[in-house]
């Protein structure tokens, strides 16, 4: 995957007026809310990924 994601809304206000900042990689800032926030990967857990419907019986 070449692009990073983009966030869709404020994690803190909900609106969806958001633009990159200029201080680095993953940082946002809000319109609305006047917020600045940064997402930011942390890895993969070592459990994997487990579904709600496993471990029973399939009929």
């Amino acid at each position: 995957m070449s692009e990073r994601a983009a966030p869709f809304y404020c994690p803190y206000c909900g609106d969806e007026d958001l633009r990159p900042n200029e201080t680095g990689n993953g940082a946002w800032e809000c319109g609305a809310c006047n917020r600045a926030f940064q997402l930011k990967f942390l890895g993969l857990l070592s459990r994997g990924v487990q579904r709600a419907d496993s471990g029973g019986d399939h009929i």
